[in-house]
């Protein structure tokens, strides 16, 4: 089945925490600190490739985690790091977050992007130990891994798109030039999804060409198939608009479908275009000539029109040269306009900020804040040295003496955002 959205949640892997341990059990102080660091944790990385078609598979891989950083170990080792989650999608699938802005978004083969950092692994208490502090019994949790509801929506990178109302034979051309295998048939709407077929031109170029469902009057605000499927071509190099030679009234048919590429929330209509007149091989000369001086009144001087039969490959050849002219001349707009759409992209990083706020709920006071909130995050609340750190953190950042101020008194309660409440 094809599946061109879904909603998905990423998570990335949480930081191992650090252990508090010293050498020699029968000397515990005397022997020193060797309490290894947590292991970092595993990144969410989507990774493009040419081998997937369709985002079908996250309608049951809802959830996308990558491994947690296992904890440290005495002697100073090191956690094991959690192993990142390579998570292969198809080329031109874009990563939104939650507020609807775009966070990725991958058009090469092999690219690939973090959309997920995991967390930092937390010190052990080898890691506290200074010439003021020889047998620290402190260690810190792992951060957590981001986390986060997103959206992936596919939009197809072909250089070609195929478009036109239903039975225009976009589907028999696709079969007669490349290596797909539309299911073709006499009857409205027999493509139902996408089809992607590769065409070589002159055994020195190839071009990827997108059979696109077919649009009906409407389609832009969602009648029939078509307005699911017109996000596919809003990235192709130029569209092929196909019309049936036995349509009763061609020009209409043509301005039909413009009509509707021009409706879309992208003016799809300024696409390069070739407008083709299909099915000729049954008609005579002077027909044709017909047809084609009534659809020359409303194209576009500037947009060629030629006729061809799919069927028999009668004009075909001339078609796809045309073609192959087009997508050179766009595909060198294109990778400037890419260039620039990637730089606009947000890089998804974590971002330190070191700002602060207290309000007061009910009786307690609660401390808000990027910065402290991590903080308190690795803090292990049941180890009274874990929590006289971050006491000495407090006050270093401002925090305590804000208390004082807003009028905070031996024994009253407050708490850091998200974490146990503490007293005065």
């Amino acid at each position: 089945m094809f599946v061109d959205k879904v909603l998905v949640s990423v998570q990335a892997g949480d930081g191992g925490d650090g252990i508090v341990n010293f050498r020699h059990e029968k000397y515990i102080d005397k022997g020193g600190p060797d309490g290894g660091d947590g292991g970092k944790g595993g990144d969410v990385v989507l990774k493009a490739s040419r081998n997937q078609n369709t985002l079908a598979t996250f309608r049951y891989q809802k959830l996308l985690k990558a491994e947690s950083g296992q904890g440290g170990t005495e002697r100073k080792k090191h956690g094991r790091s959690g192993g990142d989650l390579i998570v292969a999608v198809p080329v031109g699938t874009i990563l939104y977050g939650q507020d609807g802005q775009p966070l990725a978004d991958l058009t090469q083969d092999g690219q690939s992007v973090i959309v997920a950092q995991g967390g930092r692994g937390g010190f052990g208490n080898a890691h506290f130990t200074s010439s003021t502090r020889q047998t620290p019994r402190i260690a810190e949790k792992g951060d957590k891994g981001q986390l986060f509801e997103a959206t992936l929506e596919l939009k197809m990178i072909a250089d070609v798109g195929l478009v036109g109302l239903p039975n225009a034979g976009k589907s028999t051309l696709l079969a007669a030039t490349s290596n797909a295998k539309p299911e073709i048939a006499n009857y409205p709407f027999t493509t139902l999804r996408p089809n992607l077929g590769m065409v070589d031109i002159d055994g020195k170029t190839s071009i990827l060409v997108a059979d696109i469902p077919g649009l009906i009057e409407g389609a832009s605000q969602g009648k029939g198939l078509g307005d699911d499927f017109l996000r596919h071509i809003e990235r192709t190099s130029v569209i092929i608009h196909m019309i049936d030679a036995y349509q009763d009234d061609a020009p209409k048919a043509y301005k039909e479908i413009q009509h509707e590429l021009a409706s879309y929330s992208q003016d799809l209509s300024k696409r390069p275009q070739l407008v083709v007149l299909n099915k000729i091989d049954g008609l005579d000369q002077a027909t044709i000539d017909d047809i084609m001086a009534q659809l020359r009144k409303v194209v576009p001087a500037r947009t060629k029109l030629m006729a061809i039969s799919a069927q028999s490959k009668q004009g075909v050849k001339e078609l796809l040269y045309a073609v192959k002219a087009i997508v050179a001349k766009q595909r060198a707009k294109d990778a400037v306009s890419a260039q620039k759409q990637a730089a606009a992209l947000p890089v998804i990083r974590l971002k330190q900020d070191d700002s602060w706020r207290i309000e007061k709920v009910d009786e307690t006071f609660v401390i808000y804040g990027q910065k402290i909130e991590r903080f308190a995050g690795r803090t292990d609340f049941g180890n009274i040295h874990a929590l006289q750190r971050l006491r000495d953190i407090m006050r270093k950042m401002g925090i305590t003496k804000e208390l004082i101020k807003r009028g905070v008194e031996p024994g009253q309660s407050f708490k850091i955002n998200g974490h146990p409440t503490m007293e005065y």
